[in-house]
């Protein structure tokens, strides 16, 4: 959450910042600001909103600077306000901040800096620490560190409970800046003659493809031809670069009316990035080269437990159910939110798996923390290379998709989907699923790219029911086994992006009280997919039809429902049930998205919610 950057170098900062901001805009955007170093003082323009309405304050007064930073911010503390949007400046005039976290301590820290004669202009606990780290500032002016600035944050950083990602500049020293994190991402960029900080890769592909990721309790002095890291105890740290894979243009719309509907379209691209390479040359398992475990070691696993939040906690529960229909071994889903504060009993021989697109979730982070710090080996499904799950797992499987910047997940949930079956299909063969059985599910994988596109195709036909629905206030999603983490899913999709109320359920659960919710008023999609369950499915929405209940099916080619059960059909194609749940996403990714541009939602920015959680 909140997006950063900070540039040192020889060009103009100002327009590149505002640019990187645009391109963190998914990661916070209650209010935005910018600072420049310019004339011997900082030029700090704020505002509220969205990053163009920066642009316009800043058009009005030239910034030519060629060193400072953007912001922009999703609210923790203070309400949103110009005067707590980021960069802060100490009341002192010296230090200016911008911060991702939370600072905990905030309160008796702003205690003591009142003793010291230290004003605050908003209710950020940022303004707290950007007055701490001028207060150490102060303390340094007669010191013989070399580095005064890095030496004021250090200290300062020493005193501070929470989380941070931060980037700080004195008034003092022009070409300097100084960054560091502790569970919230920061990333170098290295260019020729300028130096880049930021929150995200996306924020500086357009410059460079050099990249450095700090890591936990790691702090960096940059000027625009030099960097050096060090910890807060002052040992000095090796850098390792990294190539970024992917180019801007890959973070770009293109030709779509928003990154949502592009990511959407991207899922059958994503889905054969996702496996490419990943099968035996027999065609009847799959094979993951990153996982750190012997096939040994899989053998004497004997209970699974998956840890997530959000969309991607919904990709486990599918995984759950795979893994214990092909391999026959239990498997335990678990908020990761809830997990590092649970006592539960953990089992001995279990293997932990972590799911998180970003690689950030501060929440699964601390999960995989604490099931290492009780001694489990711990997996990780990822996008982000580089990330703070990636780098601390200790094995795990890249979901190869590219950048997804539209906040409500679409083609990174497919291929969680995708990777969850592959484990499944993997640990099965290992188990007692037979060869012919293994071939056949991998010829349903590999198919997973073109089923995905038949659904696509029915998007004109989805549009029309989005149309038809938008006005309703509230929905229910009904599907079982594996699609109902599905039926979760699309319910968690509409609540983002349109704001309708919506819950999933198991269909059979309808009797034991969400019933009572339903009204001509209150619509249902029903997942009814061909198989032995199918008629227990049609009772359900019997039962909801005999009370006026308006019904959206999603069915598969071969079922045939009774003639005025459903309101609206969606067909999607016949598929092996390993693949079923990637399919039956498309129709509720496509309805929610549809349904929010119907209503005039901003469908890539969704009110109070931001990509990557990384506060608590």
């Amino acid at each position: 959450m909140c997006g950063i950057i900070g540039y040192v170098g020889k060009q103009k900062a100002a327009p590149f910042i505002l640019e990187g901001l645009k391109r963190l805009e998914y990661r916070g955007y209650d209010s935005t600001g910018v600072a420049i170093l310019q004339n011997g003082a900082f030029s700090i323009v704020k505002k509220i909103g969205r990053v163009a309405n920066l642009e316009k304050e800043v058009a009005k007064a030239p910034l030519n600077g060629t060193f400072g930073m953007g912001h922009t911010r999703w609210a923790t503390h203070g309400g949103v306000t110009d005067a707590n949007a980021h960069p802060h400046l100490s009341s002192d005039g010296k230090i200016v901040l911008i911060h991702n976290g939370v600072i905990e301590n905030y309160g008796s820290m702003k205690k003591f800096l009142l003793t010291k004669g230290y004003t605050f202009e908003s209710e950020t606990d940022t303004e707290v620490l950007c007055n701490l780290i001028a207060y150490h500032y102060a303390k340094e002016a007669d010191s013989a560190e070399e580095n005064r600035c890095l030496a004021a944050v250090r200290k300062a950083l020493l005193h501070a409970e929470g989380t941070y990602g931060i980037v700080a500049m004195s008034v003092d020293l022009p070409g300097e800046m100084v960054a560091a994190r502790k569970g919230s991402p920061l990333i170098l960029g290295l260019g020729d003659g300028e130096n880049i900080v930021a929150s995200d890769v996306s924020a500086i592909v357009a410059r460079t493809q050099s990249v450095v990721y700090l890591k936990d309790g790691e702090i960096v002095h940059l000027t625009p031809k030099e960097f050096r890291i060090t910890t807060l105890d002052q040992e000095s740290v090796a850098p390792f670069v990294d190539q970024v894979t992917w180019s801007v243009a890959d973070a770009e719309m293109g030709t779509y009316a928003h990154f949502m509907e592009k990511e959407i379209f991207e899922q059958p691209i994503a889905l054969e990035n996702a496996m490419r390479g990943r099968f035996s040359e027999d065609g009847s398992t799959a094979n993951f080269g990153g996982l750190n475990i012997s096939a040994g070691e899989f053998r004497g696993i004997e209970r699974f437990t998956f840890c997530a939040c959000g969309t991607a906690l919904h990709a486990c529960m599918v995984t759950e159910h795979m893994i214990e229909r092909f391999a026959r071994i239990p498997v335990e889903c678990d908020y990761a939110s809830e997990f590092r504060y649970r006592n539960s009993p953990l089992f001995r021989n279990t293997l932990f798996f972590v799911m998180s697109q970003s690689g950030e979730t501060i929440d699964t982070l601390a999960a995989l923390r604490e099931a290492k710090r009780k001694g489990y080996k711990v997996l990780a499904v990822t996008n982000v290379v580089g990330s703070t799950v990636a780098r601390e797992a200790d094995g795990g499987i890249y979901q190869h998709v590219g950048p997804e910047i539209g906040v409500a997940s679409t083609k990174a949930f497919t291929s969680q989907l995708l990777i969850g079956a592959m484990l499944a299909l993997y640990i099965g063969r290992m188990r007692d699923l037979s060869f012919s059985d293994g071939v056949d599910y991998v010829r349903a994988l590999k198919g997973a790219p073109d089923l995905v596109r038949r659904a696509l195709e029915q998007a004109p036909h989805i549009q029309a029911i989005a149309r038809r629905y938008a006005r309703y206030a509230d929905m229910l999603f009904l599907g079982r086994l594996s699609l109902f983490p599905i039926a979760l899913e699309g319910a968690l999709k509409l609540k983002e992006i349109s704001y309708i109320h919506a819950e999933g359920y198991p269909a059979a659960e309808m009797k034991h009280g969400p019933i009572a919710l339903i009204s001509a008023d209150c619509p249902s999609v029903f997942f009814a997919p061909s198989g032995e369950i199918l008629n227990k499915i049609i009772s359900s929405m019997q039962e909801i039809k005999a009370r006026q209940g308006r019904i959206i099916a999603i069915i598969t080619e071969r079922v045939e429902l009774p003639a005025g059960l459903a309101d609206e059909i969606i067909v999607i194609p016949e598929c092996h049930e390993a693949v079923l749940p990637i399919v039956a996403s498309i129709p509720v990714q496509l309805l929610s998205y549809y349904i929010a541009v119907e209503r005039g939602c901003d469908v890539d920015k969704p009110r109070n919610l931001a990509k990557s959680v990384t506060v608590e």
